[in-house]
């Protein structure tokens, strides 16, 4: 059982921009809800003993003082008229929870979200109330009990409003107010926020799309059915996956050896051009994921089915966006379809060139461009292409469903993840907050691993339908080649 000592309301230390901020079209597509996640840390042999109170007087102040830079978070959201989300500043303040727990360590089952408890350690957001009276914002820091010769544990719970920020742009405010908490000094060019999202506003007039953007169409059904409400409904599950540097060579070497032909172009038959850059980490695991769960689900074979993925465009756009852009700065891309079939007795290189084709799209500044222009034309109809926000019980058939038969892929590869030291070390773990209520596998670099350029350790955060779980893990590490 987890006790709230106590509650605060932090606001920054100075003066902020009052009024509206511009919100692009681009963060109008996500959730409006706030997207959850939790760091959990064992202090360093010379601070066992924890002291919570002196904690957080001092993530307290610098909260306070990070925000002075960070100010949006600050404020509240608004709806206007037309279902556009529209942020006012007004530094009604973030809100930072004391807690305590007198739950073991045990208890916790390794902080995975299917763990109902792991929720008493995450900031609870009252969706019950107006939505400009939710703070953007909130923190929960839990002191854990631990072993008696462990000394003291604790949690950090985050829960930050999806329409303000991605992850990138989560993780670099997380590690600048933990920077700030331990005394280290901040890097101007790249611990400070690059507010303006005018960056991102599309063209005027209006261009008509110059691309096919399949990422906003409905995706595949499963044969036979009419909408995807029956997969909505289904249970979701959780699952950390571990693959050591031996296996990501093992699956790389799979993937980029392969001369094997793997398919058919205008009655010609293809083959894997050698010539090209190597398939990538993210294009080979994701391509193998893909393949576990079209065999863990048990389809027909010529089942239709897709992957879905955002990619970072801030270094995408002619002139790039600063890398410290504050804000969402994702584009959806999706795979071709394909066949359960294709994608499940194809080479591994045939299903990571689909990845790749996808990968591409959203690298290209024109294709970027012609989509944000495609998302503003929904103005008004934004719900067409939102990432929703399903409250338990409400389902509908005419918003988005990434789920069986496809499946939506995300890498966290690029984020310093394990940088948020707040003068206690670094995390031991990070992972998010509560299962996926759709298919989901979230790749990431293991902890203590530096290595940005190939070989190093993965772990991969799996949500997948109850039923089928069981079977994709043994796919998974089945399909792993033995040399």
């Amino acid at each position: 059982m987890v006790t709230i000592l106590d509650t605060h309301i932090v606001i920054p230390k100075e003066d902020t921009p009052k009024g509206l901020l511009h919100l692009s079209d681009n963060d109008q597509l996500w959730r409006w809800s706030h997207t959850p996640s939790i760091y959990v840390y064992k202090p360093k042999q010379n601070n066992k003993k924890l002291n919570l109170s002196v904690l957080l007087e001092r993530m307290r102040d610098s909260l306070s003082e990070i925000l002075i830079h960070y100010y949006p978070l600050t404020g509240r959201l608004n709806w206007t008229n037309g279902g556009r989300l529209e942020l006012d500043c007004n530094a009604k303040g973030a809100l930072l929870l004391e807690a305590e727990s007198s739950k073991s360590m045990a208890e916790y089952d390794d902080f995975l979200p299917h763990n109902p408890s792991i929720n008493e350690l995450i900031p609870t957001v009252d969706y019950s109330r107006p939505i400009n009276e939710l703070p953007l914002l909130l923190a929960q820091v839990t002191k854990l009990k631990g072993n008696d010769d462990d000394g003291s544990y604790f949690a950090v719970g985050v829960a930050m409003s999806h329409p303000l920020a991605d992850g990138i742009s989560a993780i670099r405010f997380i590690n600048a107010w933990a920077k700030l908490t331990r005394g280290a000094t901040l890097d101007p060019a790249n611990d400070l926020p690059f507010l303006d999202r005018t960056n991102l506003k599309p063209s005027h007039p209006l261009n008509p799309p110059r691309f096919d953007h399949a990422e906003f169409k409905p995706l595949p059904l499963i044969l036979g059915r009419t909408n995807n409400l029956e997969e909505q409904k289904k249970k979701t599950t959780f699952a950390l996956l571990k693959l050591n540097s031996k296996d990501v060579q093992k699956l790389k070497k799979n993937a980029n050896t392969n001369t094997t032909v793997y398919g058919s172009e205008n009655g010609n038959d293809r083959i894997h051009d050698q010539s090209e850059r190597p398939y990538s980490r993210f294009e080979v695991i994701g391509a193998h994921i893909w393949r576990s769960a079209s065999k863990a689900r048990r389809l027909q074979e010529s089942q239709p089915t897709v992957v879905k993925f955002n990619g970072n465009i801030r270094s995408r756009l002619q002139p790039p966006l600063p890398h410290n852009y504050f804000g969402n700065a994702l584009a959806p891309t999706v795979t071709t379809i394909c066949s359960v079939k294709e994608i499940t007795t194809q080479p591994l290189s045939f299903v990571a060139q689909k990845i790749r084709e996808a990968v591409k799209k959203v690298s290209d500044h024109e294709y970027v461009k012609s989509q944000i222009d495609y998302v503003a034309g929904f103005e008004g109809r934004w719900d067409l292409i939102r990432t929703p926000y399903l409250e338990k019980g409400k389902y509908r058939a005419d918003v988005p469903f990434f789920g069986n038969p496809n499946i939506i892929l995300g890498s966290w590869m690029s984020m310093p993840l394990y940088e948020a030291d707040f003068g206690f070390g670094k995390p031991f773990y990070i992972g998010p907050g509560r299962v996926c209520p759709y298919d989901r596998a979230v790749i990431a670099l293991a902890p203590n691993d530096d290595d940005d350029n190939g070989g190093g350790d993965v772990v991969i955060f799996m949500h997948f339908q109850e039923e089928h779980m069981k079977d994709f893990i043994n796919f998974f590490w089945e399909d792993i080649p033995s040399k």
